[in-house]
């Protein structure tokens, strides 16, 4: 049977392991802090980790401390060398986006993967992966997943990274960009990297599959305050790379209102138990509205305020060409018959547009 004591110790090894997938280099006060023990209890822990066959080396000096090297052979309980393959080759289809919904989990376990496979297994699995394809990938844009996977390292391992990227779009002059690499972000469509660019000093999101001959460079930073990755890159998408945005307040719950619009098309907040704020950008603000109001909801224009006007425009030409189709349908032998109930009228594309402003 096994002490109390001695479940304890597991458990902590196993989450010191865990840590130690996580990132690059960690000092011992750092590891003994977020264990809650002292740097001697690290120490020991460490050398159990050894004694298990995990490579756990220590470097002394500024910027040494602990890290995991990648294993001369798979560390014990993890996985056999074809079983180790088979499930990196996985990972890689499924974070390139060939898995609908698995991109985000294949790509933080393949990240753990990788930190401890083994040099001679690495060619095998770029080469099988290099056979692999998909179809139906859940509508995302496929990516590169050695492309993901040398951001991810980068993320992990707090290091620069330099790619190219268009300015200006898709069709603009290719420039080359120096960042500090943050967190990927998968959208339903798009995998995206939230980075500080050193060059323009603030915080920029960049699509992967935009990028070109990415690399890591061996230059360590030390990670700024951060905003949030999926909201930040969430706002950018459906509003900030737009020339004008619209704020409503839509009469029903955010997570039904949710259902209706996809996460790349705009951002739903809850505002109250049975309302939410919908912000969204467009090149044209009409076509904003027009999807609001088939939304089936009730809702108030909240900003800009000349979209209010622009509301109650639309609405009046819409009220018109019912009246206008109504008025046709009289003329035909089986008007009386076809006549719709009073009341359906209201219930045109700008239902409920009460707008504010």
């Amino acid at each position: 049977m096994v002490g109390g004591d001695e479940l304890g110790t597991t458990e902590r090894v196993l989450t010191l392991l865990g840590l130690l997938q996580q990132r690059h280099v960690w000092t011992g006060p750092e590891l003994a802090e977020r264990l809650g023990i002292t740097p001697r209890t690290v120490r020991r822990d460490i050398e159990r980790l050894r004694a298990l066959g995990y490579p756990v080396y220590a470097e002394r000096g500024v910027g040494g401390g602990y890290r995991l090297g990648q294993g001369q052979d798979l560390p014990p309980l993890l996985l056999d060398d074809e079983e180790a393959i088979a499930t990196a080759v996985s990972l890689l289809a499924g974070a390139g986006g060939a898995v609908a919904g698995a991109g985000e989990a294949a790509l933080r376990a393949l990240t753990k993967l990788d930190r401890v496979l083994p040099t001679r297994l690495r060619h095998e699995v770029r080469a099988l992966a290099a056979t692999v394809e998909s179809f139906g990938a859940g509508g995302r844009t496929p990516v590169d997943a050695e492309t993901l996977m040398t951001l991810a390292r980068a993320c992990r391992d707090e290091v620069e990274v330099g790619f190219g990227y268009p300015s200006g779009g898709s069709g603009g002059e290719v420039r080359r960009r120096r960042v500090e690499p943050y967190r990927l972000v998968a959208s339903d469509r798009r995998w995206y990297l939230l980075a500080y660019d050193l060059d323009r000093d603030d915080w920029r999101s960049f699509r992967v599959d935009r990028m070109s001959d990415v690399s890591a460079r061996t230059w360590r930073f030390r990670p700024r305050p951060a905003p949030d990755a999926a909201a930040y890159v969430q706002e950018g998408v459906t509003s900030r790379v737009y020339p004008h945005q619209a704020r409503f307040l839509v009469h029903a719950p955010a997570e039904v209102v949710r259902t209706k619009i996809p996460p790349s098309g705009a951002v739903v907040r809850p505002s109250g138990p049975d309302r939410c704020e919908l912000r969204a950008g467009a090149v044209n603000l009409d076509i904003v509205l027009i999807h609001v109001a088939t939304l089936g909801h009730d809702f108030e224009v909240l900003d800009p305020p000349e979209l209010a006007e622009r509301c109650r425009v639309l609405g009046e030409r819409m009220l018109a060409a019912g009246r206008a189709g109504s008025s046709d349908s009289s003329d035909s032998p089986d008007a009386s018959a076809s006549s719709a109930p009073e009341g359906v009228a209201a219930a045109s594309p700008v239902r409920g547009a009460g707008a504010r402003g």
